[in-house]
């Protein structure tokens, strides 16, 4: 598995926009996307309402997981500067 460690720094955390940015993102990779808070809760990246629920916060690390292939580490670079635009 491809994975990548995130603080969000995104203002408001993960908010509506960010979130949506994140599933487009997600909706075209091919194969699962999951992101991971510290506390063991995750959400599947293709789901608005699931990542919604997590309530990521700013200040928050998080895991980014998908399987290995050979766009992962482009799509976890994509995903993490939406989390960490600062980064």
């Amino acid at each position: 598995m491809a994975t990548r460690r995130v603080r969000i720094t995104a203002l408001n955390g993960g908010h509506a926009r960010p979130v949506a940015e994140l599933v487009r993102l997600a909706m075209c990779h091919d194969g699962p996307v999951v992101v991971r808070k510290e506390t063991g809760a995750e959400a599947d990246l293709r789901s608005v309402l699931a990542v919604m629920m997590l309530d990521l916060a700013e200040g928050d690390v998080v895991t980014l997981e998908t399987v290995d292939a050979p766009a992962s580490a482009s799509l976890l670079d994509e995903l993490a500067a939406v989390l960490d635009p600062k980064g």
